[in-house]
């Protein structure tokens, strides 16, 4: 598959990986859109932690964009990926079930 049907399916959740990686077991999701309300909020449920609040302010709300995010090699979770040219111009990509 090229990289536009793969797309296609990161925004509906799936995991994808190329077949000509070097690294064995690394795949690619895409993290959703996110709103929370701040830190401060007496709202019950979900908010920004307090690490983030660090960065933000206790009384901001976060509201991350979506973003690709890569699970490398070394086993470990990297936000932010961002295909090179030649993962875009690939033909060997694919579902991870």
């Amino acid at each position: 598959m090229n990289f536009g049907q793969i797309l296609e399916l990161l925004k509906v959740g799936k995991r994808v990986s190329r077949a000509g990686w070097n690294g064995r077991g690394q795949w690619v999701v895409l993290v959703p859109a996110l709103y929370l309300p701040p830190y401060s909020t007496q709202e019950a449920g979900p908010r920004v932690n307090d690490r983030t609040a660090k960065h933000i302010g206790v009384d901001t709300p976060l509201d991350s964009q979506p973003y690709f995010s890569l699970w490398n090699a070394q086993g470990k979770w990297q936000p932010g990926w961002v295909p090179s040219t030649g993962d875009l111009l690939a033909e060997d990509w694919q579902v991870i079930e």
